[in-house]
């Protein structure tokens, strides 16, 4: 084994003697792991710090062999360390011994980052000591906010995506409104330019006309809302507001006439939720089912919450003629859609949403005479506040 002059506050370490052929075999395959490797002795001196820790903390071997390992922890870990260390040797009552966590390492530049470690000890002849195993957790983080990133453009595309395939729809909304301004204005030029005194009529138009306007102003303003980049943020909500918003926003200018049953469950727990992607779910369960019923005699759909398990259940069902077996195993699968128009992404965003909440998107096929059935499970808030909007 390596041994070097201990740190001062250290016990003195035996003088160094020339490695062994097995000791040299076991520093040659602790130099070629290729996670970080550091033995310390019950009173925290580094002993072995292997090639994979050089680069992980940008420092030699030889410069931190002999001294205590808090040299490579920031400072809220290094002032408990040999508390620890004691308290184990004291107690025998293990804290991280055996057991995998994530811990920060201090860089030699001052850089602070993520590491997974693990910890094993190994009685010897020269007393116990703790081996640890440490790997750098930087490359899976970058990883996984760059997953994270990539997901969160994907459901904002997804919502973009649905508005403009409601386009037609939103804009013949939009222009009942416009229209109406258009023609109180224009009533009160006409009443102008014939010598009426308008004085006592533009109130009452101007009132109206204002009316409109401001209907004109809540539909941008709920598709802004709606399609709006913006980070995740959780909520802890009612669930059934939400969702009559949400439906709301899908049937602006809705052109098939479809009779929609609403039901509301009774003592509902609110959910902790992120309420623009909730909507987004709700948005895609109420355009599919609008157009899987929009080919029956009598288009129907019925949209209802209940209360299940400790959490809240959204059912969308409509009266169609299901979905075909065939179809079936790439329901939820992106870019799977047989629609003329559209990404195929709203199912697969949408069961990806709910998982994100702890939840799920699952379907009942329906068929013979029965429509399909989509169900939208979310856990309940874990605590709930005094205000839930």
């Amino acid at each position: 084994m390596r041994d070097f002059a201990p740190s001062p506050d250290a016990p003195a370490s035996p003088a160094p003697h020339p490695p062994t052929v097995s000791e040299a075999r076991l520093l040659s395959v602790l130099d070629t792991a290729a996670d970080g490797i550091i033995v310390i002795d019950e009173h925290a001196r580094i002993l072995i710090f292997n090639k994979a820790c050089e680069r992980m903390f940008g420092v030699p071997a030889a410069e931190v062999v002999g001294k205590n390992v808090k040299l490579v922890m920031p400072t809220e870990y290094a002032r408990e360390h040999d508390a620890y260390v004691g308290s184990y040797i004291r107690t025998g009552v293990k804290k991280i011994i055996g057991i995998g966590r994530e811990v920060q390492g201090r860089h030699a530049d001052g850089t602070v980052f993520p590491l997974e470690l693990s910890v094993g000890e190994a009685a010897t002849p020269d007393g116990r000591q703790f081996i640890g195993i440490l790997r750098d957790l930087r490359p899976r983080k970058e990883s996984e906010q760059r997953l994270a990133d990539l997901q969160g453009e994907l459901v904002h595309l997804a919502r973009v995506s649905a508005i403009d395939e409601m386009g037609a729809a939103i804009a013949h909304e939009l222009n009942q409104p416009l229209t109406a301004l258009m023609l109180y204005l224009q009533a009160i030029r006409r009443a102008h330019s014939r010598g009426v005194d308008i004085v006592t009529v533009v109130g009452d138009i101007l009132d109206k006309a204002a009316g409109e306007a401001e209907r004109a102003g809540h539909i941008i303003q709920r598709m802004r809302q709606f399609v709006e980049k913006r980070d995740p943020e959780r909520h802890v909500r009612a669930l059934d507001p939400l969702i009559d918003e949400a439906i709301d926003l899908t049937l602006l200018g809705q052109r098939h006439r479809i009779r929609i049953d609403r039901q509301q469950g009774e003592n509902l727990p609110p959910v902790s939720v992120d309420p623009v992607q909730v909507q987004q779910i709700v948005v895609n369960l109420v355009r599919n089912a609008i157009e899987a019923a929009s080919g029956v005699a009598d288009p129907a759909i019925q949209i209802r919450t209940r209360a299940d398990d400790g959490g809240v259940v959204l059912e969308v069902q409509d009266n169609g003629p299901g979905i075909a077996p065939e179809a079936l195993p790439k329901l939820f699968e992106a870019f799977a859609s047989s629609k003329r128009r559209g990404m195929g992404l709203g199912l697969a965003i949408s069961r990806t949403i709910a998982q994100n909440h702890g939840g799920d998107l699952v379907v009942e096929p329906g068929g013979k005479g029965r429509g399909a059935c989509f169900s939208l499970i979310l856990p309940a808030a874990a605590a709930v506040p005094d205000e839930v909007g």
